[in-house]
């Protein structure tokens, strides 16, 4: 037999280690938190005497005296062995977090130019450089921190104590100190800190045959309390509804179910989809910033290979590595990353709390969004629906009979939903004082309270106006229809409530002074959608993205809560989800086609959001319990709602701290705004730099012309800095989805960089034809006869026309559509000014005549209008379709558009089918026949949309 707690006394005054085994023994029933959620053998791993942990035996574990739990010494000893009762969440070494800004393409290219820097001795641009890698290290890391930092405050919801038996006396020990083996104490309200087996004895020592009504909507998604009795298994984060009894600790920490689950969440991890974006983007710039500049030396060298001075490969690789600097984007990560966290500080007054700075961004790309029901779509808790009433009834009379038929002060979510319920409704059960159990003009006597066996629960009840005494029921419709003596009218109601998904509840009384019982009639009952659920998902699918529903309730269940919210009713059970006869391709069509999923498993659901992010898809996951938890992680945005447990909120990238989803439309719209920022500096940034690449690379190699290094550092530093004050600017929102399309990012940004290059040539020209502003070789650079008012020229057109551009690249339509925040316009405007003085003033640079300078000013306003107007007519022509696929088809992009072409074809074909041959013949005469019974109707959007005369003529 097997040893352990389970041979522990059923009397333990008399003695402690005899016979307990025979109550609760190893085949009694231990259920699982959902029959299809618990693998088999889940449940009894520390039972068995073949189970080991550490060298210890799990049975000798078990073997506590229930009446006074563990001694101090064997809690301590164990909790060595098993750890602390916590669900370990796996955090970066905080100095790898930092080192990992030094890590990329351009942050390599930025080091590269530091060594080089530091052969040649070139200090000052070391240590200028130096300090641009460092400062972007730090703005990133300081920025992501302070964001995540803001999710600690949310763990504020976790039993944090328990009471617990330790050497005889109940004491209130963290939940992290329990142990296997211990006795803790489960009363009405507990949250369950740890897996552990009932004991079937009360709070006070005495045996007890009660059960204990446990809530694990946060494990399995169902909106209905679990019955525990005497040996069964009770898991962590679970919620005590009614009932008190003793359970001894089998499990803790990471082998608990919660745990357990919690281990898929730390198998799944993938660079997220905002980085590749950030690395497309870098990769681009660095291959185009190598190519260049490998031009430039390879060319130089040659020319100057018998130069002793200019010929050493040092003093060409030096200042072209500077210029290379110069153009590469140091300070796209901070911008980003400042832009992000500021974002996330406001979604944090939103009461959206961001725990992953990248999930702002993701966010506003979201085409898909999987919702969990219960809790999330729904309230977690029953309320009544339109009922079945037999005749000479009212609702009120079965919400009255319900009442006198409930036990008081039970906390069952049915009782609670009555006596809710009629307590809003029924005019005599309100303004009552608070806690009162009578109900005005009516005396309850003889109450029995439900019984599994009998199904019901019965009052005798004595009206106080007329005297007359008579009995109601209230139970199991099957039951209660029964005691009536059945009724054919009653049990097709039920059956159209099962139908539905609805939970049905019959009340029955008799007549005054007879023992004939007659039904009042049939409660329904359904855990309902919040009030804002259905007007969010509307919010959302305006916005663009499609709404699916996740939940492990019943599909009819399933069916009937999408009705109401509006979602369709193509909901998919977990059958469908395990189909091992589809290919991938055929499995990835059916969960994106279906409009939610039932019955489905914590696996079933990773496995839903790895299908659609497979059609390329971006997938937002919500979710409140452990079930949701690896999804969570696996989504490309996983969202914590309201009340979550641990496991999901360490999961998720956004946690909600408001109920329902209406949070999460305000979410959406504000990671849209923050998008538009991103996109606008990232168009802006791209366009410098192929501008500034471009132009130089020319004079360089015709003129061996070039600014000093400090000119080029300077606008390097100037206005990058000035654009961090993009994270505060106006934005406009899109209404769908958005999405980087770095394709037609990079081509727009060359052709606009194009465009630059050339108003910078024509600047260079005409100051050297017309002002005599010749550029001189770099070898004379130092010669005071050389007149080097180009560079200043030069340097402010360079420093002021693609700075301007920013205003144009804000958004994908004119300027003017959405004006810029004052503080951007102020910073931008401020910087260019501070170049205009330096030039007119001689400020590191010669000075120039002001009325050249305020030229060269005015000029590079006037080519950002004009250059805002080339660009909203690429827009254009760039549309989202096919078009912008035929542009550039190659590798991926080709199957794309061929996977279009064929979708085309294969739609054109079925509309031709249906109008040729006696299918649509027979198909038409149908739709006729149907409109001439009145059985259905045809909208005149269809007939317009089947154009009957359009192919096949009129019938």
């Amino acid at each position: 037999m097997t040893r352990g707690y389970l041979e522990l006394h059923d009397d333990p005054k008399e003695e402690e280690f005899k016979g307990f085994s025979a109550s609760i023994s190893p085949s009694s029933s231990s259920s699982s938190p959902s029959r299809s959620r618990v693998p088999s053998g889940n449940n009894n791993n520390n039972n068995n005497g073949s189970k080991e942990h550490a060298g210890v035996e799990m049975d000798d574990l078990m073997l506590t005296n229930p009446q006074t739990g563990l001694t101090h010494e064997q809690a301590a000893q164990r909790l060595k062995t098993f750890g602390p009762n916590q669900l370990v969440e796996v955090k970066v070494n905080q100095l790898l977090k930092f080192l990992s800004y030094f890590v990329g393409p351009i942050a390599f290219l930025i080091e590269a130019a530091c060594i080089v820097s530091a052969i040649v001795k070139d200090w000052f641009n070391f240590f200028t450089i130096l300090g641009l890698l460092f400062l972007n290290a730090i703005i990133g890391y300081f920025e992501e921190a302070r964001a995540e930092s803001a999710v600690e405050a949310l763990r504020q919801t976790l039993a944090l104590k328990t009471r617990c038996w330790r050497e005889g006396q109940l004491q209130e020990i963290d939940t992290t100190l329990l142990v296997p083996g211990d006795i803790i104490v489960l009363r009405l309200g507990d949250i369950v800190p740890a897996d552990g087996r009932l004991l079937g004895i009360d709070a006070s020592g005495a045996h007890t045959d009660g059960e204990l009504l446990v809530d694990q909507s946060s494990l399995t998604g169902e909106s209905f309390a679990v019955s525990k009795k005497k040996g069964e298994e009770v898991y962590s984060s679970t919620v005590v509804k009614q009932g008190q009894q003793r359970a001894i600790v089998t499990k803790t920490g990471s082998e608990t179910y919660i745990g357990k689950a919690a281990h898929l969440i730390a198998n799944t991890a993938s660079e997220g989809h905002f980085q590749k974006v950030i690395n497309r983007i870098g990769n681009f710039l660095v291959l185009f910033t190598l190519a260049l500049t490998i031009i430039i030396i390879v060319v130089q060298y040659i020319t100057y290979r018998n130069d002793p001075i200019r010929g050493q490969v040092l003093n060409i690789l030096g200042p072209v590595m500077i210029l290379a600097i110069s153009a590469i984007p140091i300070g796209l990560p901070s911008v980003m990353a400042v832009t992000m966290a500021v974002g996330a500080r406001g979604l944090a007054a939103k009461q959206v709390i961001v725990k992953r700075l990248a999930a702002v961004e993701e966010m506003s790309a979201l085409s898909v969004l999987c919702s969990d029901k219960t809790g999330t779509l729904t309230l977690n808790e029953l309320t009544f629906d339109e009922p079945y009433l037999a005749q000479g009834y009212s609702p009120q009379d079965l919400l009255l009979y319900s009442y006198l038929a409930s036990e008081f002060g039970a906390n069952d979510p049915i009782e609670l939903a009555v006596r809710q319920a009629a307590e809003w409704q029924v005019p005599i059960l309100r303004n009552r004082p608070a806690g009162s159990s009578k109900v005005p003009g009516y005396e309850i006597s003889n109450f029995i309270p439900f019984n599994p066996s009998s199904k019901y629960t019965q009052a005798t009840v004595r009206d106080v106006s007329n005297g007359t005494t008579y009995k109601v029921a209230k139970g199991a419709p099957q039951v209660i229809i029964q005691l009536v003596g059945g009724s054919d009218e009653a049990v097709r109601a039920y059956t159209t409530m099962a139908q539905r998904g609805l939970r049905a509840l019959g009340v029955a009384r008799t007549l005054a002074g007879t023992d004939k019982w007659t039904l009042v009639g049939l409660a329904a009952m359904l855990d309902p959608p919040r009030p804002d659920s259905e007007q969010t998902i509307q919010r959302c699918q305006k916005m663009g993205i499609t709404v699916k529903m996740v939940t492990g309730d019943q599909q009819i269940i399933a069916k009937e809560v999408s009705r109401r919210l509006g979602l369709g009713r193509v909901i998919l059970d977990a059958s469908h989800l395990a189909d091992g006869s589809l290919s991938e391709e055929q499995r990835s069509e059916r969960f994106y086609r279906a409009d939610g999923f039932a019955e489905v498993t914590p696996e079933h659901k990773f496995r839903i959001v790895d299908a659609l992010q497979q059609r390329g898809l971006l997938v937002g996951m919500t979710g409140d319990g452990v079930n949701d938890a690896p999804a969570l992680k696996k989504a490309n945005v996983g969202i914590a709602v309201h009340g979550c447990t641990d496991a999901a909120r360490s999961a998720a990238d956004i946690v909600l701290l408001a109920p329902g989803l209406s949070t999460i439309v305000d979410g959406i719209l504000a990671s849209r705004a923050i998008f538009q920022r991103m996109r606008s500096y990232a168009l802006y940034r791209i366009t410098s730099t192929v501008h500034f690449l471009m132009f130089f690379f020319v004079v360089i190699l015709v003129f061996d012309w070039t600014l000093p290094a400090k000119l080029l550092i300077l606008i390097c530093v100037l206005n990058d800095l000035a654009t961090l004050v993009i994270a505060v600017d106006n934005a406009q929102i899109s209404k769908m989805p958005d999405k980087w399309r770095v394709g037609q990012l990079i081509f727009l940004s060359c052709f606009l960089g194009v465009l630059l290059t050339g108003l910078s040539f024509g600047h260079f020209f005409y100051f050297w034809k017309v002002h005599g502003y010749n550029p001189y070789p770099t070898a004379e650079v130092n010669s005071p006869e050389v007149d080097r008012s180009l560079e200043s020229i030069m340097y402010l057109h360079i420093s002021s026309a693609p700075h301007f551009l920013i205003f144009s690249t804000r958004l994908t339509g004119y300027f003017w559509e959405s004006m810029p925040s004052i503080w951007f316009t102020l910073v931008i405007l401020g910087t260019q000014v501070v170049a205009l003085l330096m030039v007119i003033f001689g400020w590191l640079t010669p000075a120039v005549p002001a009325t050249q300078a305020l030229a060269v000013f005015g000029i590079s306003l006037v080519s950002c209008v004009v250059l805002d107007v080339i660009k909203v007519q690429v827009f254009k022509f760039w549309t989202l379709g096919s078009h912008s696929l035929s542009c550039a088809p190659c590798g991926g992009r080709r199957k794309m558009l061929q996977d279009r072409k064929r979708v085309e074809v294969s739609q054109k074909r079925i509309w031709r089918s249906m109008h040729k041959g006696p299918e649509a013949i027979v198909a038409k005469t149908r739709v006729l026949l149907a409109i001439g019974s009145g059985g259905s109707k045809i909208p005149q959007s269809m007939m317009e949309d089947i154009s009957w005369d359009r192919h096949g003529g009129s019938l």
